[in-house]
């Protein structure tokens, strides 16, 4: 009689360690990005559309004409005046360009432009995932470029 009775329920050993595999399973799940990108990756991305922009404005300084940089928003790539290949941006990152009317091309294609004396248009470039956003801003009178996190 004590064996049919062992075999009619689980030991409390049993019953912790599946409550232990279950709570570490939801924990993983509830911890996955789901697409979204990391700090780092945002960061990155911010710092290479940075760069995009001070290398037209130093292209515009150096030969003495105007300079863009180009973004698309739908192949998430953007082009320098003078480079040969885009450069591109994280599928998972959102972009948005905020720059004069006169500037954009269409819908998803726009550029801020340099001018030889280092000024330019102005602009923003939006890097975000989530509600974790860089502002990379471009100053029309100076043409100075600037990194800001926006929390």
């Amino acid at each position: 009689m004590s064996r049919a009775r062992a075999s009619r329920g689980f030991t409390l050993l049993e019953l912790i360690v599946v409550l232990a595999i279950g709570v570490t399973m939801y924990a993983l799940l509830l911890s996955a990005p789901f697409g979204k990108a990391s700090a780092g990756d945002l960061k990155a991305a911010a710092r290479e559309i940075a760069a995009g922009l001070r290398t037209a404005q130093s292209t515009a300084m150096t030969t003495r004409r105007d300079a863009l940089m180009t973004l698309d928003m739908e192949s998430r790539e953007f082009i320098t005046t003078g480079e040969r290949q885009p450069r591109r941006i994280s599928s998972n990152i959102d972009l948005k360009l905020f720059t004069a009317q006169t500037e954009v091309a269409s819908e998803h294609r726009g550029s801020i432009r340099f001018y030889p004396d280092g000024s330019s248009t102005g602009g923003r470039v939006t890097v975000g995932s989530g509600e974790r956003q860089y502002l990379v801003d471009v100053d029309w009178l100076t043409g100075r470029v600037a990194i800001n996190q926006n929390e």
